[in-house]
């Protein structure tokens, strides 16, 4: 009763009159990528939205057509998690079913035809709580399919409906790396199984028993595929059923400690004895090459494997590097492709003839797709064919154009088909221009500009985000937003968390700058942050706020705020103690680092060592080493602009102790101060009513300060 009541308490507080509120924004519409059918005719996406008057959520998938562009629901039926095209027919398909009639916590598979979800068949149940499907028919009429879901140490699968409970809740570990995210962990460990349907007549069964390929693969550590908080883009089976490739984390190496991946390919019919890694980790052709990698494929040819890899034995950042593997040779002849060019690709879709390979990569403040050829040498430059937004999934169709899904500052979908030479031939939907809580945002919201700074030879970006109704003659308070990572940056893409036209129409003019760190701009760019956490970007952002104060008349610095998440929220606590803390009204750390004495009690001990250049040893107690050197507490007493504090129970990668830290040590120097923490979010505020609450509280709380709306106190 008493959350419900915040809630209510939280829409009353809300202003109304705005173009997006909170509750509009988390209301909206959620879309999937769409996926088309083999032929192209159709695709597939889900649909989801919430209801902030009843509390409850809805959710449906919606069909496509790829020529008329007509979309309709496609079925309403919430029970249908996941859909793969495979078959005899383009309309064929198999997909999952949530739940199973046994109710013993696992999943059913139904095969249908798309075109008649009504006259769907059981082919069977699987009692864990499997997911990530992907399947081929293969030319026996068979369809073998992969699935993951968490198993035992001896690779039999974990169901937690069915598991005993021990009588004591204590955990025993004998090595580091115990948590993750916002789990503990546990000696179930994810693995990819395999299994058969037979084909007869149009009619499938289950055959057998799945195979587990992961489990048993064990040296320091044990195998996991996909790794963790990944998902199936760390496995994938070759067209003609016959190969499965996965990745798992190297187990000759701590975990806690280090990045590198192993490829493996072991035959379907295989077991984890049969796995052979293939990925140019250790060579003679690729040395370099030690790092993590992702996103196996097979080529539509199944003779070839393509994946990422980086360099960085213990740098989660590091450049990918396309490689590609050679199936049908002896040693997989792994050789790499556009091996020089400056980005860092991190998703990949094979051409239909096998001789092209689409990417997408960060570049310069979006993620755009660029097609590189098998061809391409080491000095090979991709140009991209893509521009604005973010990609959320692209699809190779019949015709060689792309079938592409994504999102931008204004839009949380777009939909459209763009050819390899980058002509967009069809625009399919804008959600912008669909959802009511939506329509009016545009790209006219939006712009973006270069300023000079000291740390770089080049210029840096930063994005600028108008409120409704924005007249340059009048001023509006700034919000100065900085990212997080810190190896990451402001894309244009939409937000459920951090959305800046949310955070505009509160009536500031966002500026959320890409500093040193940033990704998109050169792997220099990036790797400049190495020792320098309190240094560089912090000098960036000086030199970006100069820019708006010297330069956007419209914007009202005097009266402005700064907000930041992770290493955003530990830049919020540097600049606190800083001059720069003095040109801000109010400040905002979400779930950031408060001491940098106590970035060992994370998990991913690899990012500290990496970015500190080292482990902490007791040099971390003394000047020149960057632990000591870039805390926030060695000023803590120059602390004195108005602070919010956000940390959650259940972010284990920054514990909620340095939110309570740093909010006892404002409170203690007098500094107006406010904690906000969820018992039941991690590093993120996922859940919609929490969100409410989170924006509500800030938004209270930035514009009592900055003098928005003749706001109240927020006490």
């Amino acid at each position: 009763m008493k959350t419900q009541s915040l809630a209510m308490a939280v829409l009353a507080a809300l202003p109304k009159v705005l173009a997006i509120t909170p509750e509009e924004m988390l209301s909206a519409n959620r879309y999937s990528d769409a996926v088309p059918n083999p032929s192209g005719e159709f695709a597939l996406f889900t649909v989801s939205n919430y209801s902030f008057e009843t509390g409850e959520s809805a959710s449906w998938w919606n069909k496509l057509d790829l020529t008329t562009g007509d979309i309709s629901v496609w079925t309403t039926s919430t029970d249908i998690s996941e859909v793969v095209f495979v078959g005899p027919n383009p309309t064929s398909i198999i997909y999952v079913n949530g739940t199973n009639a046994e109710g013993d916590g696992g999943i059913s598979l139904y095969s249908a035809d798309a075109n008649s979800l009504e006259d769907a068949t059981l082919i069977g149940s699987l009692p864990a709580p499997y997911s990530g499907l992907k399947a081929v028919q293969t030319a026996s009429g068979d369809i073998h399919f992969l699935v993951y879901t968490k198993a035992y140490p001896n690779g039999t699968a974990y169901n937690e409906a069915l598991a005993s409970t021990p009588r004591s809740t204590g955990r025993l570990y004998n090595t580091i790396y115990v948590r993750h995210w916002d789990t503990w962990l546990t000696a179930e460990k994810n693995a990819v199984f395999g299994g058969v349907i037979k084909g007869a007549n149009g009619s499938y069964a289950l055959a057998g028993e799945l195979t587990n390929y992961v489990t048993g693969i064990c040296n320091v550590t044990c195998a996991e595929s996909p790794y963790d908080q990944s998902d199936q883009s760390d496995y994938d089976i070759s067209p003609d059923g016959s190969t499965v490739v996965f990745l798992t984390k190297d187990t000759s190496l701590p975990l806690a400690n280090y990045t590198a991946d192993v490829i493996y390919v072991v035959p379907f019919d295989g077991t984890k004895d049969d796995a052979t890694p293939i990925n140019a980790r250790g060579s003679t052709s690729y040395p370099d090459a030690q790092g993590a990698a992702t996103s196996p494929r097979f080529s539509p040819s199944g003779k070839h494997i393509a994946y990422f890899q980086m360099n960085g034995i213990n740098y989660e950042s590091d450049r990918n590097i396309l490689y590609v593997a050679d199936v049908d040779s002896e040693n997989f002849n792994v050789t790499s492709l556009a091996h020089d060019w400056d980005r860092s690709p991190d998703s990949l879709v094979w051409a239909k003839d096998s001789e092209t390979i689409f990417v997408a990569a960060p570049d310069l403040g979006r993620e755009r797709i660029f097609p590189i050829p098998l061809s391409a040498d080491d000095s090979y430059v991709p140009k991209n064919i893509t521009n604005e937004g973010v990609t959320a999934g692209f699809y190779v169709l019949p015709d060689d154009s792309l079938l592409v899904s994504d999102s931008k500052i204004w839009t949380s979908r777009d939909i459209y088909a763009v050819t390899p030479e980058g002509e967009v031939t069809k625009t399919y939907f804008q959600a912008n221009l669909v959802d009511a809580g939506l329509k009016g945002l545009g790209p006219e919201d939006v712009s973006e500009f270069y300023f000079s700074t000291n740390t770089s030879e080049i210029d840096q970006q930063a994005w600028i985000v108008y409120p409704e109704g924005f007249d340059e003659s009048k001023t509006y308070p700034l919000a100065f937003i900085t990212h997080g990572g810190p190896q990451g940056a402001h894309f244009n893409s939409w937000s459920t968390r951090w959305n800046f036209k949310v955070w505009a129409d509160q009536g500031y003019v966002v500026i959320a700058p890409n500093p040193t760190a940033s990704s998109g701009w050169g792997q220099n760019l990036t790797d400049a942050i190495q020792g320098r956490w309190g240094s560089y970007p912090y000098w960036d952002l000086v030199h970006a706020w100069q820019y708006v104060n010297s330069t956007l008349k419209y914007v009202d610095t005097a009266n402005g705020i700064e907000a930041g998440a992770s290493f955003g929220g530990y830049m919020t606590n540097w600049i606190q103690g800083h001059e720069m803390g003095r040109w801000f009204k109010a400040l905002v750390t979400h779930d950031g680092s408060t001491s940098t004495l106590n970035q060992y009690a994370s998990e991913e001990l690899w990012f500290m060592n990496h970015d500190f250049s080292g482990p902490f040893t007791e040099q971390g107690f003394k000047a020149g080493s960057p632990y000591y050197d870039w805390n926030p507490l060695l000023h803590v007493d120059q602390w004195a602009t108005p602070h919010f504090v956000v940390h959650n129970e259940l972010d284990y990668r920054l514990p909620v102790s340095e939110g309570i830290l740093l909010f006892n040590l404002l409170q203690t120097h007098g500094v107006p101060s406010r904690l906000l923490s969820f018992p039941d979010e991690n590093h993120w505020v996922l859940n919609r009513e929490n969100s409410l609450v989170w924006h509500t509280e800030i938004f209270k709380w930035i514009n009592y300060y900055s003098g928005i709306s003749n706001a109240t106190s927020p006490y």
